[in-house]
């Protein structure tokens, strides 16, 4: 191991983001708050309050769901609408959770909350198995490059502890998975209820000898993807300070080095690195996801949206861009629709010339003629840009071959698509 090896290994370990999922009434809620309350992420007075909370409705025991269904229509529907940011830690790890709806119109929200997840814990019923809604769920994981999958089979009490149900459903799984190319995938038969295998082993189904959830949460490799692939350095900031001007972004991937050739994009202007800030402070070398802000040896051109990445590794500059996109608002994204295409730290206009369908799964797409997506459908869509944009493919680049189409309009949101 380098030296730098050795001082990126423990921050790129400590963080695991992820991304839960499941079908409405599977117990996704009562698992997390279990994983929540076993991983003594709940303060006391958060738990008196479910406890009472419990006892009102006349509740023989704490209803840990009440942990996670927060906002007030959410508790007085039973369901859960938005996604939800939880923070937590364990001895071993740090956890940033993003708690997504379960129902089908909610499924574009899982969308934004995997979209930066390491891992999706996924939820199903012991007694139904996999469901279309599984596997929607699935597929939005598998669009995304999510790098982990856990397939938590819940209410195994439901099913008596059956062994059998249980590994019909994970082989069922598996064979989605492998269809869907998803390759880290681990099954975990469940009892949230009781907490049997959230973060402690079940004693009533020893026939497993597994992980538990948590085992897995704590020890899923995360953050070296970002560092194995191509630098790329989104600018947001022109920063004129002293007589000096420095370009401030996060870096995206990658490792920077001082004195090393870059190129920036869109120009093409081939320059040297004269010096790296982090945190103030002068540094020879920067890695992702650090912000940074750098030097240039030339008086180049460069203003924000542009994209500095390492001489010889520089992406496409291209104008017709093809996505699949997850639709995410009502109303549908049609073919001659402009909008504006948010790449990075880049917006550039852009009108969508061609819909096709896309994925594996044909009920999550439009139809062959269709010359709209609706919401919640995924499919191709081909873009044309106002300018040459630099763009990544997504399976080799997850940062920077992602991108948003925004309305130019009034500002919405109307697709999350990634490039092709």
């Amino acid at each position: 191991m380098t030296v730098l090896d050795a001082a990126i290994a423990p921050a790129a370990t400590t963080l695991l983001r992820f991304a839960t999922a499941g079908n409405v009434d599977d117990g996704k809620s009562t698992l997390v708050g279990r994983l929540l309350h076993d991983a003594k992420a709940v303060l006391a007075d958060q738990y008196d309050a479910v406890e009472s909370a419990s006892r009102r409705r006349g509740q023989g025991s704490v209803d840990l769901a009440l942990l996670t269904d927060g906002l007030r229509a959410e508790r007085e529907q039973g369901i859960t609408i938005d996604v939800a940011y939880r923070y937590f830690a364990t001895a071993r790890r740090r956890f940033v959770m993003a708690d997504t709806p379960g129902h089908v119109q909610y499924t574009r929200n899982m969308v934004t909350g995997a979209s930066t997840a390491d891992l999706v814990l996924l939820l199903v019923d012991a007694r139904k198995g996999v469901t279309e809604q599984t596997r929607r769920h699935a597929a939005v994981a598998a669009l995304l490059r999510v790098p982990a999958v856990v397939l938590a089979v819940n209410k195994m009490d439901l099913v008596g502890y059956d062994e059998a149900t249980f590994a019909a459903i994970a082989a069922d799984f598996a064979a989605l998975a492998a269809d869907l190319g998803l390759a880290d995938v681990t099954s975990i038969p469940v009892a949230a209820i009781d907490g049997d295998n959230v973060a402690r082993p079940s004693a009533v189904m020893d026939w497993y000898a597994g992980p538990t959830v948590l085992d897995v949460l704590e020890s899923v490799p995360v953050g070296a993807e970002p560092l194995d692939t191509p630098m790329r350095l989104p600018v947001q900031y022109v920063i004129d300070a002293d007589g000096q001007r420095s370009y401030a972004g996060q870096l995206a991937s990658g490792v920077l080095h001082d004195g090393e050739r870059v190129v920036v994009l869109p120009s093409g202007t081939v320059t040297t690195v004269a010096g790296i800030d982090v945190l103030g402070e002068r540094s020879p070398v920067c890695w992702a996801p650090q912000s940074v802000a750098v030097r240039l040896a030339d008086d180049v051109p460069v203003r924000r949206g542009d994209l500095i990445v390492a001489a010889g590794e520089a992406p496409h500059l291209r104008q017709e861009v093809g996505l699949i996109v997850c639709q995410l608002h009502e109303r549908p994204l049609r073919v001659s629709d402009e909008v504006l295409v948010r790449h990075g730290t880049r917006t550039i206009a852009a009108v969508v010339q061609d819909i096709v369908p896309a994925g594996p799964i044909p009920e999550l797409t439009c139809a062959p003629d269709a010359d709209s997506v609706a919401v919640n459908q995924i499919a191709g869509v081909l873009v044309r840009t106002a300018e040459e944009i630099a763009v990544d493919r997504y399976a080799e680049h997850r940062l920077t071959g992602a991108c948003l189409l925004i309305d130019p309009v009034d500002g919405t949101t109307r697709a999350a698509g990634v490039v092709t």
